[in-house]
């Protein structure tokens, strides 16, 4: 067995490749940037205003000469307006400055006497009012870098400049398979020595909170041929694959056997934690291979230690959990020598391990919102002591 920083650190040292794909901007939010991202033209692409008001040059005005008002310019007019000086426009938020206006007056510090233009602002300027050409971007500029992650107000603003498609890292898509005899369909009735999956449901579940929709489910009777049938298929078909289930030493455990029959490298099989000491990892090329153990709460605490950041990365995403090391709200004695990732309820500055601990059971794992990291050496932990604390992406 190796420790769990050597399985991580495994892990990590691979070189997987993370796809691409050009998409348009909109399907694009959540996503990261694979490529930067440049300006195609000045925005705005003119001297526009900021205000509903009036457009005139402000030389004019400050030599006290009269202005009349002799058009107007709604935002998004097509011809384009020229004054005269001792003219002034009548223009709207957004619009264009005619040629010769360099300053606007907002309405409410302006009115029209004997049809001439009065102005009431003290703290005018040349320029008041206005957005230069260019102001948002200019043309060529960066606009956003590669690796960006794309939020709704970075679609906005890569909209906003005129780009309608762009190339981000591809999520993977994840093929998980099933193993287990016993294992019955919800909405089913169960018969004499069966129990319900919880994993697919809960795997799938994961998968769609992190964005990834190319979830592919396969289920494989305990057979070592079926494992192997389905691991084929499952490895034809997707970009990372998932086992559940079959990954221990025990007469029905064919994973391990099922891996080597299809050409997947094993790079280390248990770990000395709890849950999950028969976990498994290996690559096919560029495909990772987790065998995760069969009781839900091992697969859940499984898949976010270790294949949670590993997607994160094949999205071009950051690949940790965040972590913090905060108190012990109670005390919790560990009776073994291996690393225990706990559930457990972070609030107010403090943790709180939660009941029902066994690796069967995920009743304390819909309430918890973090794993407690106990060491191999951390054996009696008293409230009050500090502890690392994994946060769980459980809201997305």
């Amino acid at each position: 067995m190796i420790s769990v920083s050597e399985a991580k650190q495994i892990i990590t040292g691979q070189d997987f490749q993370p796809g691409q794909q050009k998409i348009s901007t909109l399907q694009a939010v959540n996503a990261v940037l694979a490529e930067p991202v440049y300006a195609i033209c000045d925005i705005p692409g003119f001297v526009q205003s900021s205000m509903d008001g009036y457009a005139f040059r402000f030389e004019d005005w400050l030599n006290g000469q009269s202005l009349a008002v002799t058009t107007e310019v709604p935002a998004g007019k097509n011809e384009k307006d020229t004054l005269l000086p001792g003219q002034a426009a009548r223009i709207f938020t957004g619009a264009a400055l005619p040629d010769g206006a360099d300053t606007v007056v907002m309405q409410e510090k302006a009115s029209i006497e004997n049809r001439s233009l009065v102005i009431a602002d003290g703290q005018l300027k040349r320029g008041s009012n206005t957005r230069l050409k260019g102001a948002e971007i200019g043309r060529g500029d960066l606009a956003m870098d590669k690796n960006a992650c794309l939020s709704a107000a970075a679609v906005g603003f890569l909209s906003g400049i005129g780009i309608a498609e762009v190339v981000t890292f591809s999520n993977p898509s994840v093929g998980i398979i099933i193993t287990g005899n016993e294992l019955q369909s919800p909405g089913l009735p169960l018969h004499h020595g069966q129990v319900y999956d919880a994993s697919s449901s809960m795997l799938q579940a994961a998968l769609y909170q992190m964005d990834i929709r190319g979830v592919a489910l396969y289920r494989s009777a305990d057979t070592l041929q079926e494992v192997i049938t389905q691991l084929n298929t499952a490895l034809q078909a997707n970009d990372v694959v998932l086992i559940t289930g079959g990954v221990s030493v025990g007469d029905y455990d064919f994973v391990v056997q099922a891996c080597g029959a299809c050409a997947v490298d094993t790079l280390f099989h248990r770990v000395k934690q709890r849950p999950g000491k028969p976990l498994f990892f290996g690559r096919k090329h560029n495909k990772p291979v987790f065998g995760l153990p069969g009781n839900p709460s091992s697969v859940l605490s499984c898949f976010y230690e270790y294949v949670w950041p590993l997607l994160r990365r094949l999205s071009g995403k950051p690949d940790a959990l965040t972590t913090f090391t905060v108190p012990l709200r109670e005390d919790y004695d560990k009776v073994n020598d291996l690393t225990q990732f706990l559930k457990g309820h972070y609030q107010k500055g403090e943790v709180q391990p939660l009941f029902a601990q066994e690796s069967f059971r995920l009743r304390s794992f819909a309430m918890a919102n973090c794993l407690i990291q106990l060491d191999e050496d951390m054996k009696s932990n008293k409230k009050g002591d500090l502890v690392e604390i994994h946060l769980l992406p459980v809201y997305g």
